[in-house]
């Protein structure tokens, strides 16, 4: 099949590939069956409108009733399809091509559907502070999230030169993070740097607590102060929300930033591949239980229990391990409730169409 963004002008394509445009996208594209059409990369994600970069560079591209392929809205990271340069008419989406993964969290305030955050990452960054008390359920939090995202996550520990026991912390971490690269850094003596720019691949999402020092470890990984920081609150050791929008920007040395806002609340989305990675060490002891549904309290023959007699396993680990399991699964509960609530809407609606629709017909038969 022929690609037709692979034909423009030289000059053209040149304008994606620091965005990650590649061969690969191009088939993506192609197969959409839009030559008259633009491929382009999201920047900045608004309800009703989107930061996008085009061929012809950065354009604002208009929402409101657009055509996709899965009905999602896009985010921060989609590719999608646009209309051509038009003098006097705004560009406007046209499709949304397929997210090779997709980093998202439980929806929050009664939402059903799970809040996506960034698409098309390859690797997610989950920032954790040294210079404040380690918070190891949180992090297990994000590791779950990252895992799930399909994307390869690696623990940052940030302000290495702000903690009085570095190498200490780093060993608790160890034990939180497994089978997940830990590199300890610093962004004001560059401590770990090189280390964190050589796992920077394709695109790469900052993720983690308000106060990490994310936008921080950016401006390091960018080469200039492109992103906003801001101060720690001494009372509790909370940063403010200088991230306001997740946005998208080429690194120096080849791959793409995304740079998120502090997360304070990360719901579980109800995937499950997330958790049994993060906590492959209880899942990897509970295979030798004596009963297949054990829940680790009580059993007789219980080997997730017998590690933790024997110190080889945390009570507070399992205990972790144990509220993420309810979280998930009262996430997966509610969406598949409220998803089958909104089919029935659906179904209600398109039934009450047709029998208006047939009373239309009848009135016009009989002239009444």
């Amino acid at each position: 099949m022929s690609t037709p963004f692979l034909d423009l002008p030289s000059s053209e394509p040149e304008r994606l590939l620091p965005y990650g445009w590649n061969a690969s996208l191009a088939g993506d594209f192609a197969e959409l069956g839009l030559p008259d059409h633009q491929p382009a990369r999201v920047l900045r994600a608004e309800r009703t409108a989107c930061e996008a970069i085009t061929p012809d560079g950065i354009a604002r591209v208009d929402l409101v009733g657009a055509r996709s392929a899965n009905q999602a809205s896009p985010t921060t990271g989609d590719w999608i399809a646009v209309t051509p340069p038009d003098p006097g008419q705004a560009r406007r989406l046209a499709a949304l091509l397929p997210r090779r993964t997709e980093l998202h969290r439980g929806g929050s305030g009664g939402a059903s559907r799970v809040q996506v955050l960034a698409a098309n990452v390859d690797t997610v960054f989950v920032a954790v502070s040294l210079s404040s008390a380690l918070r190891h359920a949180r992090t297990e939090r994000f590791l779950s999230l990252a895992w799930s995202s399909g994307a390869t996550p690696v623990l940052v520990a940030t302000k290495a030169d702000l903690c009085p026991d570095p190498d200490g912390a780093l060993e608790e971490l160890r034990e939180v993070a497994l089978g997940v690269e830990l590199v300890s850094t610093s962004a004001a003596t560059g401590e770990g740097m090189e280390r964190l720019r050589s796992l920077a691949v394709g695109t790469v999402a900052l993720l983690g607590p308000s106060g990490a020092g994310k936008s921080t470890l950016g401006n390091a990984l960018l080469g200039e102060e492109l992103l906003d920081t801001g101060a720690i609150r001494e009372a509790d050791g909370r940063g403010r929300h200088t991230t306001a929008w997740r946005e998208l920007l080429p690194l120096p040395g080849g791959g793409v930033l995304l740079d998120t806002p502090g997360l304070r609340s990360v719901g579980m989305s109800g995937d499950e591949e997330g958790l049994e990675r993060t906590f492959g060490d209880v899942e990897e002891l509970a295979l030798g239980c004596r009963f297949a549904d054990c829940e680790h309290r009580t059993e007789p023959g219980c080997a997730v229990l017998a590690a933790i007699d024997e110190g080889a396993l945390s009570e507070r680990r399992l205990a972790s391990y144990r509220k993420l399991l309810r979280e998930n699964a009262w996430q997966a509960s509610r969406t598949d409730a409220l998803l089958r609530q909104e089919i029935g809407a659906k179904w209600k609606s398109m039934a009450k169409s047709n029998r208006a629709m047939k009373r239309e017909i009848k009135r016009r038969d009989t002239g009444r």
